[in-house]
């Protein structure tokens, strides 16, 4: 699977660009089995970046309609992650305060109304329909990395009173009625993932463990994406390190649902140790930005390792980088020559 990522190449609108249409079809060609979408935002206000790609009206249908028939000529699975930025969304990006479950000084955010979380719910399930409509396969609900979902999920974060704060139920009752909702209105053989990580942004392991294997057993989801930022590294908590990060999620029951990781996976050896540790399919990032055709480069040589950083902007542009992508990846220190 090419992990979701962020690329700040479609319109200011929210609209496809030819820039992120060419990046994302270009990886169904190099035989990634799901090719998925960037975050993509449901509603104006939860831009999380420039240049991001939305479904939150119906004029950017017509973007999405071509993207996910495109991805699908290539024998790939098309889907959208479905993604709000919450109290990480730029002020300036949305021309007003950001919004988050309970105000945050340092972010300059306000609290959601409860109308206004029931509204956040809706639109969430209304960015699934559009996205059926459009022909993708399924979504992803992003509740990973500190976006708005998973402030929700945060005990540091979500200070409310109501139903969608304190105990775990009620800090995920966003989440589960996202599910509940997408589940009800786009049908059983539309394709419904969810991302989570376990770490960082006030989330909690035992917890996000607890939630894993809710959300498996109520037989309402198709996927679990766990971003592990490292897929070999051990637990921050002192109390874990017990396991690496990854048996931790290994060691679920998962049913029927399958599990997906993502982090640090550079070569064909280390798709192999995922592949062995019970993992179903593997979630590319950084390798898929550097190889359009990273799967088809394992499968026909299990020695395979990515190119060496740093790499030139030219090189980039080669594997189906815009230049706005190009000048985002500067930000990750070491990746593009200087």
């Amino acid at each position: 699977m090419l992990a979701p990522m962020t690329n700040t190449q479609s319109h200011e609108n929210g609209i496809l660009s030819e820039e992120e249409f060419h990046w994302l079809t270009m990886r169904a060609k190099g035989q990634f089995g799901l090719v998925m979408t960037c975050a993509s935002h449901v509603q104006a206000v939860g831009k999380g970046f420039p240049g991001q790609l939305g479904i939150f009206e119906d004029s950017q249908i017509e973007g999405h309609t071509k993207l996910a028939k495109t991805i699908q000529s290539y024998g790939s699975l098309a889907v959208i992650q479905l993604h709000h930025a919450g109290m990480r969304s730029p002020a300036d990006l949305i021309e007003g305060a950001p919004v988050s479950p309970s105000a945050v000084e340092r972010k300059g955010a306000r609290a959601l109304t409860l109308e206004e979380v029931e509204s956040l719910r809706d639109d969430f399930i209304q960015a699934a329909i559009r996205a059926k409509q459009s022909g993708y396969d399924g979504v992803e609900i992003h509740g990973a990395h500190g976006y708005i979902v998973a402030q929700f999920l945060s005990q540091s974060i979500n200070q409310r009173t109501d139903k969608y704060g304190g105990s775990l139920e009620n800090r995920a009752r966003l989440l589960v009625e996202i599910i509940e909702g997408v589940r009800a209105t786009c049908g059983a053989a539309f394709l419904l993932g969810v991302r989570l990580s376990p770490e960082r942004f006030g989330m909690e392991l035992s917890e996000m463990k607890v939630l894993c294997q809710q959300l498996i057993d109520s037989e309402k989801i198709d996927f679990l994406d766990i971003s592990l930022w490292d897929c070999f590294k051990f637990p921050e908590e002192e109390a874990h390190q017990d396991k690496s990060l990854l048996q931790h999620f290994t060691e679920l029951d998962y049913k029927n649902v399958k599990l997906t990781v993502a982090g640090k996976i550079h070569s064909a050896e280390d798709v192999a140790k995922i592949l062995e540790a019970k993992v179903d399919f593997v979630t590319i990032g950084r390798s898929g930005i550097l190889h359009h055709d990273f799967p088809e480069k394992v499968m026909n040589n299990p020695l395979f390792e990515t190119v060496s950083l740093p790499v030139t902007e030219e090189y980039l542009r080669s594997e189906g980088l815009s230049n706005k992508f190009v000048n985002y990846m500067k930000r990750w220190k070491g990746f593009v020559k200087a």
